[in-house]
């Protein structure tokens, strides 16, 4: 052991024992000065001007549509690295039934919007809530579960035009293939769509893959007529 020497008058001392290490109290995570906010990217603050797009949902549970208009920051503007990104979202409807919780869900998907990082999660979040009361379909055959569910359409729509998602493709032989199926079906049967459109024949059944109803029994199997879809394989 190496000796000390004490230049200063000793006024107190005292004995450590080694309980005293577990009594101590452990410093506070906030009482610290180096705590600071970790941010996923850089603050950006509101520009002057975004540009943004509008899309109309129109439900037949609602006797009013609902307009919904995402804006877009532009990132990087004028390099090669130029990228736009979704920034807020606003809801607007005469129906003031949804008042509360349109202004709720649109503050906090414009917040995860600003935080950045991948917010293409939204997407599948919001098309998996169902309505307890049922959903409802659209003209042309689609069902939609809720209202929720098309806003999620609605943004991945958005996301897949300014190019943070992409729509998923579809092969060649299976594209021919439904264009075949459809052509020999309506040559033969000559019936018409019971939706509005009048893409898909009548009685067709609702797909589990696309929600869309358009199955129909060819050659013995049934096969979607919109994504190419068969029990068959």
């Amino acid at each position: 052991m190496n000796a000390i020497r004490i230049e200063k008058k000793i006024v107190k001392y005292h004995v450590n024992k080694p309980d005293d290490k577990a009594r101590e109290p452990r410093p506070s995570k906030d009482s610290s000065k180096d705590s600071k906010v970790i941010r996923m990217t850089e603050e950006i603050q509101r520009p002057e001007m975004l540009i943004g797009s509008t899309y109309k949902i129109k439900t037949p549970v609602s006797d009013h549509a609902m307009y919904v208009t995402v804006n877009d920051i532009v990132l990087n503007e004028g390099t090669r690295h130029e990228q736009r990104r979704p920034f807020e979202i606003f809801i607007n409807s005469k129906n003031l039934d949804h008042y509360q919780w349109i202004v709720a869900l649109t503050r906090i998907i414009s917040a995860v919007f600003r935080k950045g990082g991948d917010v293409t999660f939204l997407v599948d979040e919001l098309k998996a809530v169902f309505d307890p009361r049922g959903g409802y379909w659209q003209p042309g055959g689609k069902f939609m579960p809720s209202i929720i569910a098309e806003l999620g359409y609605v943004i991945e729509k958005h996301l897949q035009m300014i190019g943070l998602l992409k729509a998923p493709p579809m092969d060649e032989h299976r594209r021919k293939l439904i264009d075949d199926k459809r052509a020999e079906f309506a040559a033969r049967s000559k019936q018409k769509d019971a939706f509005a459109s009048g893409h898909y024949p009548e009685g067709a059944q609702l797909c589990s893959k696309c929600s869309t109803a358009a199955v129909i029994m060819m050659d013995g199997c049934m096969t979607c007529l919109s994504c190419g879809d068969s029990k068959c394989g």
